[in-house]
C-alpha cells in the first residue's frame, strides 16, 4: 500500500535498523520477521492502534482544553471531518506497519440527533474502512460501543436504573457488533467505563448485576445469531469513573461471568494500568486471567507512579513489560488477541511526529521485552524454581487430600501416624527476581 501522507512528516513505513540505530524513524528491536519460539515477532505481537487516543483525544485535561488543534477535529462538516480522520488514521497504520487497529464508535463518527443517525454515521465510515482495508494489511482487531460519554450514561447502560438508557445501549452495542463482525474483527469488547455505583443509599445491587448479567448474555447470544466467529472481550476497570466498579478486576469479572453462566463464553482484555489501579501488577492480572481460562487480550499502557490516575502512557519499562509477556507465552500466546497500544501523547506533544515516534519506541520496548520473556521460558530456570516449591504435590498421598472422597478425618489421622512436623522452606524470591533480571542483556 502506498498511501498519500497530508499529515505526518514522512510517507514511508519504518524500517528495522537494529539495536545501534540513532534514526528516531527506525525500530531498533521489532524486527516483525524475526522467528521467536517458532513464530515470527509479527504474529507474536499483534501490535494494535487505538483509534481513540491517537485520533480522537485533543489533549486536553481538567485544567484546560485542546492542546493538539488536529485538522480534522475542527470545521461544520462532522461527517468530512471524521473521513479525513479516517485517512489520516490509515496513514499512521501505514507508516507504523502494524497488522491491526481498535475503535468505539463516537471515536469514528459523529453521534446524530437519534440513535438511527448515530448508527448510520458509524456504518458510514465503517463503510470506509471497509475499502481502505481492501489495499492495507491492517485489519480490526477489536471494535466497541461508547456507552459511557453521553450524559445518558451518567449512571451506567447495562446497570441503569432507567430502563431506556438499558434498551438504548443494547441498540447501540448490536450495531457495532455487527459492524465488527462485517469487518472481519477478530473480537469485540464490552468496555464498561460506568457500570458501577456511587453509593448504596440509591443503589439496588442485585437487580444491577442481575441487568448486568442479561445484557452480557444478550450480547453473546446475538454474537451466535450473526455468525460472528471471533472472542467476546471485557475490560476490567477499577474505580474508573465510578467508585465502585462491578467490573474492578479479573478476579471480579470472574465471578460475574460465573455468576451469568459465561465464564466458557466471555475472556477478559487486560490492561496494565488498570491492572495498577486495581493494585495489582500487569503480569499478575495476566497470570490470573490464564489460570482462570479467560485470558483473551490486553491494552498496553502504564500509568504514572506519582499518580492515581489513568495516565495511559506508553510503555518504557522493559523489565515490567517482560514480566508480562512471559505470563502471556506462558499461557500459550495470543489467539485473537492482540497488543493494543491504549496510549496517548503527553499533553505537550504536540507534533505529528510524536504519534508515530511514541508508538515506535512503544513497539521497540515490547519487542525487546519479547525477546527476554522468550529467552525467559526457554531457559526454564524459572519455572523448575516453580516446580520445585510444589513438587510435593506430586506425590500420591498428597494428590490424595484434593480428591473428592478426602476427608478431614483421614487427613489428620495420617498426620499421627505419620508424626509429620513440617517446617517452612525459603520461597527464595531475592534469588528468583535476581534471575529475572539476568535476562535483560
Amino acid at each position: 500500500m502506498t498511501a498519500p501522507t497530508r499529515f505526518f512528516p514522512v510517507s514511508e513505513p519504518l524500517k528495522y535498523a537494529g539495536p545501534e540505530s540513532r534514526d528516531p524513524f527506525s525500530f531498533r528491536w521489532y524486527d516483525k520477521d524475526r522467528v521467536v519460539l517458532g513464530k515470527r515477532m509479527e504474529e507474536h505481537l499483534r501490535f494494535a492502534v487505538a483509534y481513540w487516543h491517537s485520533f480522537t483525544w485533543p489533549g486536553g485535561d481538567p485544567f484546560g482544553g485542546e492542546t493538539f488543534l488536529r485538522p480534522w477535529m475542527h470545521g461544520s462538516d462532522e461527517m468530512a471531518l471524521a473521513r479525513a480522520k479516517a485517512d489520516v488514521a490509515f496513514d499512521l497504520f501505514h507508516l507504523l506497519d502494524v497488522p491491526f487497529f481498535a475503535f468505539h464508535d463516537r471515536d469514528i463518527a459523529p453521534e446524530g440527533k437519534s440513535l438511527k443517525e448515530s448508527n448510520a454515521n458509524v456504518r458510514a465510515i465503517a463503510d470506509i474502512f471497509a475499502r481502505k482495508m481492501e489495499t492495507s494489511k491492517t485489519r480490526l482487531l477489536w471494535g466497541t460501543a461508547n456507552l459511557f460519554s453521553n450524559r445518558r450514561f451518567m449512571s451506567g447502560a447495562a446497570t441503569n436504573p432507567d430502563p431506556d438508557v438499558f434498551a438504548y445501549g443494547a441498540a447501540q452495542v448490536k450495531n457495532v457488533l455487527e459492524i465488527t463482525h462485517e469487518l472481519g474483527g477478530e473480537n469485540y469488547v464490552l468496555w464498561g467505563g460506568r457500570e458501577g455505583y456511587e453509593t448504596l443509599l440509591n443503589t439496588d445491587l442485585r437487580r444491577e448485576l442481575d441487568q448486568m448479567g442479561r445484557f452480557l448474555n444478550l450480547v453473546v447470544e446475538h454474537k451466535h445469531k450473526i455468525g460472528f466467529k471471533g472472542t467476546i472481550l471485557i475490560e476490567p476497570k477499577p474505580q474508573e469513573p465510578t467508585k465502585h466498579q462491578y467490573d474492578f478486576d479479573v478476579s471480579t469479572v470472574y465471578g460475574l461471568l460465573c455468576r451469568a453462566g459465561l465464564e466458557k463464553e466471555v475472556k477478559l482484555n487486560i490492561e496494565a494500568n488498570h491492572a495498577t489501579l486495581a493494585g495489582h501488577s500487569f503480569e499478575h492480572e495476566i497470570a490470573m486471567a490464564a489460570a482462570l481460562g479467560i485470558f483473551g487480550s490486553i491494552d498496553m499502557n502504564k500509568g504514572d507512579a506519582q499518580s492515581g490516575w489513568d495516565t495511559d502512557q506508553f510503555p518504557t519499562n522493559v523489565e515490567d513489560t517482560a514480566l508480562a509477556f512471559y505470563e502471556i507465552l506462558r499461557a500459550g500466546g495470543y489467539t485473537t488477541g492482540g497488543t493494543n497500544f491504549d496510549a496517548k501523547v503527553r499533553r505537550q506533544s504536540i507534533d505529528p511526529e510524536d504519534l508515530i515516534l511514541a508508538h515506535a519506541a512503544a513497539m521497540d520496548v515490547c519487542a525487546r521485552a519479547l525477546i527476554v520473556a522468550a529467552d525467559m521460558l526457554e531457559d526454564g530456570a524459572l519455572q523448575r524454581a516453580v516446580d520445585e516449591r510444589y513438587a510435593g504435590w506430586d506425590a500420591p498421598q498428597n494428590k490424595a487430600m484434593l480428591a473428592k472422597d478426602s476427608s478431614l478425618d483421614a487427613i489428620a489421622a495420617r498426620v499421627e501416624a505419620e508424626n509429620l512436623d513440617p517446617q517452612p522452606r525459603s520461597g527464595r524470591q531475592e534469588r528468583l527476581e535476581a534471575l529475572a533480571v539476568s535476562y535483560l542483556r
